[in-house]
């Protein structure tokens, strides 16, 4: 794990990192999803609240923004009937075309994985978050997993 996300992103001058998420906006997050965040993802939430890449797409999400679309893939009727249950998954950030990019939670992996809104395919695209965002930072576009 990064001991530094601080550090870690500012090897990136092009990358917009944000404010430090509160602990209790975190802590709102694990007990309105039932869930315990990540711990690579709360310690980056924990020193940026979200963060963006040079075009402005976020790589990775607020933690406002983690709870808001995570509660919707898990609510909404017509996901549920297109697509395989949500909820062991956390996602955490998207392509900007309508891939996201999420944590495996039931059970915890490090590993980050891909939905493909279009197959419902959930395939690993990273061995974890820093190196995650390392790759997304560092491509050409929204692509780069594939």
């Amino acid at each position: 794990m990064t001991p530094a996300w601080g550090e870690f992103i500012e090897k990136f001058p092009s990358a917009l990192s944000r404010r430090p998420a509160e602990p209790h906006d975190l802590n709102r997050v694990e007990r309105l999803l039932g869930i315990a965040l990540p711990a690579a993802l709360k310690a980056f939430l924990s020193e940026s609240d979200g963060l963006l890449d040079e075009y402005g797409t976020e790589v990775v999400w607020s933690a406002e923004r983690i709870l808001s679309d995570n509660l919707a893939f898990r609510n909404d009727d017509q996901y549920r009937s297109l697509y395989r249950p949500f909820d062991s998954l956390l996602f955490f950030g998207d392509n900007g075309g309508g891939d996201q990019f999420a944590f495996t939670c039931r059970p915890p992996r490090d590993e980050v994985l891909v939905w493909d809104h279009e197959t419902d395919e959930r395939a690993l695209v990273s061995p974890s978050l820093e190196a995650f965002v390392r790759s997304a930072l560092t491509s050409d576009g929204e692509d780069w997993y594939r």
